[in-house]
């Protein structure tokens, strides 16, 4: 089992570096990589990335989301305890979220002025590691890179009122991601939970998804080619609860490590000029 990350030094100016992370003599250091861990130019199965000669204890970086997607795919209701009295999908029910709606574990979830029912979903979130494009189920591990926890925040009203969920799952800041990637760990039966300051509200084994991750991954590859460092949300156990500003939530996934975001209102919109109103 190894665990990387996606960091910042205190005084990078923003530079982004990727890391693993390792036991040191006084505690957790980050070992810098020269790439990103999945970054495969032959295409080959996920090796050990080059290592560069530095490290970094790892309360010293601020850690961000721990890749940067170019697709991030979800699954909806693909546990039966999140169905209620709908039935259940014949094939995975997939939606988009718009990768600027990534932030990292310890980001400010900030709900729009407008939001009023804006919930939490706890993810098993698999991360892939190799180009995959109408692969077979059986094949999908070789091309999945490893795991992390993810927090699919929902509108319920935007959902029920809106052709596409866009604004509902899209909003900026709406896909918290980490806090690290971990690979080698059965994704098959990895323990999900979601607290809301504090108190547990989602606790399930991906064992119970309706659609098993390598089932997800192959029909996702029918249609789209998944990237090395593309996502994909499995689906959220359990029924959810609103959030509002001041809250936080948690999303942990065994294994892994705790997603933790505090949650804030954002203020009003800007003014805007009126349309066919003169210059």
């Amino acid at each position: 089992m190894t665990r990387y990350i996606r960091y910042q030094e205190a005084d990078s100016d923003g530079v982004h570096r990727y890391g693993r992370v390792q036991d040191g003599a006084s505690g957790p250091v980050v070992q810098e990589l020269e790439r990103a861990p999945w970054d495969l130019p032959d295409g080959s199965p996920p090796d050990e990335p080059g290592e560069i000669d530095r490290t970094h204890p790892l309360d010293s970086v601020r850690l961000l989301a721990p890749c940067e997607p170019s697709k991030v795919i979800a699954v909806g209701r693909n546990f039966r305890s999140h169905l209620g009295s709908r039935p259940a999908p014949e094939v995975p029910g997939l939606f988009w979220k718009p990768p600027s709606s990534i932030i990292g574990t310890g980001e400010a979830i900030v709900l729009p002025p407008d939001a009023r029912n804006v919930h939490p979903e706890g993810e098993l979130v698999i991360v892939i590691g190799r180009i995959a494009s109408r692969i077979a189920a059986a094949a999908a591990g070789d091309h999945i890179f490893g795991v992390t926890a993810g927090n699919d925040v929902s509108e319920r009203g935007w959902q029920q009122a809106d052709l596409q969920w866009f604004r509902a799952k899209g909003a900026d800041t709406f896909g918290p991601l980490g806090p690290a990637i971990v690979t080698g760990l059965d994704y098959n039966d990895l323990l999900i939970e979601s607290r809301l300051n504090g108190e547990t509200r989602q606790s399930e084994r991906s064992r119970d998804l309706l659609f098993p991750v390598d089932e997800i991954v192959s029909y996702v590859s029918r249609y789209v080619t998944l990237l090395p460092g593309d996502v994909v949300f499995t689906g959220t156990p359990g029924i959810t609860s609103a959030m509002d500003d001041g809250d936080v939530v948690e999303v942990e996934i065994e294994g892994v490590g705790v997603l933790r975001n505090p949650v804030v209102r954002a203020g009003g919109w800007p003014a805007t000029r009126r349309r066919g109103a003169g210059r």
